[in-house]
């Protein structure tokens, strides 16, 4: 006696009758063809080709999209290790008198940021007899680190008898500390875009890298503007000054900063620029 079993579908349908000497109903024989052929060559839900998530337009992220969202972020990522970098460190300016101001074998230097200042003497001896000024900063000297008291007590700082302007300094480190707000909620907009398929999270991260970048720009500018109000707030000790690496660092993360931006931008239009502004010409024409 032969036994009759149903052949269902991933749903839970009766899709058609499978056994020997099973008759199927005319409708259904084709479709019970089809889901064994699924069943035997792995094409089903839960066998082969893996479905990706569709986003709330309806539009899937391809492995390609998501690879150039990724490479996109990388740039970003590198932005923001810059500025933490130079918003971080001190060595935003160095300031040097002539080596001859003190006396014959040792000189002071110093340099500052946003946070704090140092002061460093120097041993002559130790400086190019080429250069008329004391420094650099990174010789080998006894240094003494104060944090400015801009935030706290309201106090200006006082370095070779001139006077810090603490409305510009407090500006600039105000301006960088938002720059860093903003990459954090760029950031966490491209860690979603990611996980959960969306490309709309793609513009609101490309306004906030784009957005930093320019204020971490606008922070060095008036942070310049704070050192020569320094400089010119007293005339007694002629001082050398300089800019120094840290500058570079946040110079380097503006520009880098913006262009991550403008690639999340890139990447959320619904078509390439590229091929709109040079279209492929067809070859019957």
């Amino acid at each position: 006696m032969w036994s009759t079993f149903f052949v269902t579908d991933e749903e839970g349908r009766t899709v058609g009758p499978g056994g020997p000497g099973a008759v199927a109903a005319p409708g259904a024989a084709p479709q019970g063809a089809a889901a064994l052929t699924g069943l035997m060559t792995g094409r089903s839900t839960f066998g082969g080709n893996k479905r990706r998530r569709t986003t709330s337009t309806g539009h899937a992220m391809s492995e390609a999209q998501e690879g150039k969202i990724k490479l996109a972020f990388f740039v970003a990522i590198v932005g923001v290790v810059l500025t933490v970098l130079g918003v971080g460190t001190e060595f935003w300016v160095e300031l040097a008198p002539p080596k001859s101001f003190y006396n014959n074998q040792t000189c002071l230097a110093a340099h500052y940021g946003l946070w704090k200042g140092c002061t460093k003497t120097l041993w002559v001896a130790d400086i190019d007899p080429e250069r008329e000024s004391c420094g650099p900063a990174e010789l080998n000297g006894e240094s003494n680190c104060t944090y400015f008291k801009f935030f706290t007590t309201g106090e200006n700082a006082v370095l070779f008898q001139k006077t810090t302007q603490k409305n510009l300094n407090i500006a600039a480190a105000m301006l960088a500390l938002f720059s860093l707000f903003l990459m954090v909620m760029g950031a966490i907009c491209i860690t979603m875009s990611l996980s959960k398929e969306i490309l709309f999270f793609l513009k609101p991260a490309s306004v906030c890298f784009i957005l930093s970048g320019v204020l971490v720009l606008l922070s060095l500018l008036v942070f310049h503007q704070s050192v020569l109000a320094f400089l010119a707030s007293d005339h007694t000790v002629p001082l050398h000054h300089e800019l120094s690496w840290s500058v570079s660092c946040i110079g380097c993360a503006g520009a880098v900063l913006i262009i991550g931006g403008v690639l999340f931008l890139l990447l959320a239009l619904p078509y390439s620029p590229w091929q709109r502004c040079l279209p492929q010409k067809d070859n019957s024409s």
